[in-house]
C-alpha cells in the first residue's frame, strides 16, 4: 500500500467582502420596505412583519465577521437581495471552474507540481453549477491534467470525502496524483430575506494536491487514515433540481428551492455525532487525545466547534489548537475546513498529529488524521 501525502494547497478568495454591519443594513432596509408594502395585511395580523437583524445577534449566533462573495451589489440592494451574475456562454469557462483554476494554480505550486503530473481531479462541493458536463472535466480541460476528472457532492463533507476517494486511489496505486478543489458559490444558494440564515454563508475556493508520499518535492502532511459517515435527515435541506420543471409553479423561487435548516435539531443531533465520530476515528488508529496538537473544523459556528473542541480534547482548546476562520470567510461549506488547514498549519512541527473534519447535510461527517512529516 502507498503511503499518501498531502503536499499543497491553495485558496481564492473573491475580492468583494461583505461586512455584518453592511449586511444588517442591508437587510433592514429590506424588511422594512416589504413591512410597509405588507402594511394592511400585517395590521389585520394575516401577515407577519419581517423583523430586523442586528451584528450582535450574527456575532452570538455565529462567530461570523463578514464573508466574501463573488457580487455584493446585489445582496446588499433591498430590492434584489441575491448576487446577480452574467450569464455566459457555452464556451467560456464557468465561474466554479474559473475559481478552481485559481486556487488550483496556487496548491500545484506549493507542491512543487506541474498540472501534466495529476492523474485525476475531484471537483467537490455542496452545490454545481451544471449536472454535466462535470465542472471537474471542464477544470482538467482547463488546467491541462491528464487522467480522468468527477464531481462529488457530499455538501459541506464534500472535501473530506474526496481526501478519502483521493487517498484510496493513491494508496492501492491506481494513480499517483489527486487534485482535488472545491469551489463554493454558497451566496447562491442562501436566502438572503430570511433573517434566521441570511448571514451565514460567504464564497471561497480551496484546492489541496494529494500524491504518493515518495514522490513529494516539499514538506507534507501524511494521511495517517479517513472515515466517513452518513446518517439521513431532512433537517438540512435545499429541493432545487431538474423536477423542479415538472411541478406547477416551478417558476417562482420557492423557499425550499434554496439552503433551509431547522437549527436547533441540528445542533442537537450533530455535535454528538461530530463528537463520537472524531473520538471513534482516534481510537481506531490509538491516538490519544493529548496528542493531537489541531484541530481544523467545518467552519459553520464558532460555538459548535468550541464544544466539538471541548468534547475531543476533554479541555478547553487554546485558539491556535481550534483554528477558526468562519469570522473572516463566514460558513463556506466544503471548503471551510481546508481553508482552516490552509491558513493554520504551517506552524506545526515533525511529527505533529492534527485532524480535519467536516460535517453537515445528509447528515455527514468525514475526518481525516494527518501527520506533519518536514524534510
Amino acid at each position: 500500500m502507498n503511503e499518501v501525502a498531502i503536499t499543497g494547497t491553495g485558496i481564492f478568495t473573491p475580492p468583494e467582502a461583505i461586512t455584518n454591519a453592511q449586511l444588517v443594513d442591508a437587510f433592514n432596509a429590506y424588511a422594512d420596505l416589504q413591512n410597509q408594502l405588507n402594511a394592511a395585511d400585517i395590521a389585520l395580523g394575516e401577515v407577519t412583519p419581517i423583523p430586523h437583524s442586528s451584528t450582535r445577534k450574527i456575532q452570538i449566533a455565529s462567530g461570523i465577521k463578514q464573508r466574501f462573495v463573488v457580487d455584493r451589489a446585489g445582496i446588499l440592494d433591498p430590492e434584489v437581495m441575491h448576487p446577480v451574475l452574467r450569464e455566459r456562454d457555452d464556451d467560456e469557462p464557468s465561474l466554479m471552474a474559473e475559481m478552481a483554476i485559481k486556487a488550483s494554480g496556487k496548491a500545484l505550486a506549493q507542491a512543487k507540481c506541474a498540472p501534466e503530473q495529476i492523474d485525476a481531479v475531484i471537483c467537490a462541493a455542496s452545490n454545481h453549477e451544471r449536472p454535466y458536463p462535470a465542472i471537474a472535466i471542464e477544470i482538467q480541460n482547463l488546467l491541462g491534467t491528464k487522467g480522468f476528472a468527477f464531481d462529488m457532492n457530499v455538501a459541506c463533507s464534500s472535501a473530506t470525502f474526496a481526501i478519502q476517494a483521493a487517498a484510496d486511489m493513491i494508496r492501492c496505486g491506481s494513480i499517483a496524483r489527486v487534485l482535488v478543489v472545491c469551489p463554493e458559490i454558497c451566496s447562491a444558494h442562501l436566502d438572503w430575506t430570511d433573517p434566521d440564515c441570511h448571514f451565514i454563508f460567504g464564497d471561497v475556493c480551496a484546492a489541496l494536491v494529494l500524491e504518493k508520499s515518495d514522490l513529494a518535492q516539499v514538506s507534507k502532511f501524511i494521511v495517517r487514515s479517513t472515515q466517513c459517515a452518513t446518517q439521513f435527515s431532512n433537517n438540512i435541506r435545499n429541493n432545487n433540481g431538474f423536477l423542479r420543471r415538472t411541478r406547477e409553479g416551478h417558476m417562482e423561487d420557492r423557499r425550499d428551492m434554496l439552503f433551509k435548516q431547522d437549527g436547533k435539531e441540528v445542533f442537537r443531533d450533530v455535535l454528538p455525532l461530530v463528537v463520537k465520530h472524531i473520538s471513534a476515528h482516534l481510537e481506531r488508529d490509538s491516538i490519544s487525545a493529548d496528542a493531537v496538537k489541531r484541530l481544523w473544523l467545518h467552519q459553520a459556528n464558532k460555538t459548535m466547534n468550541d464544544y466539538i473542541g471541548r468534547k475531543v480534547l476533554g479541555r478547553k482548546p487554546e485558539a491556535s489548537e481550534q483554528p477558526n476562520s468562519l469570522q473572516d470567510y463566514g460558513n463556506t461549506s466544503s471548503a471551510g475546513a481546508i481553508v482552516a488547514f490552509s491558513k493554520n498549519s504551517d506552524d506545526l512541527n515533525n511529527g505533529d498529529i492534527g485532524v480535519i473534519c467536516s460535517f453537515g447535510a445528509g447528515y455527514s461527517v468525514g475526518s481525516v488524521i494527518l501527520q506533519r512529516q518536514s524534510g
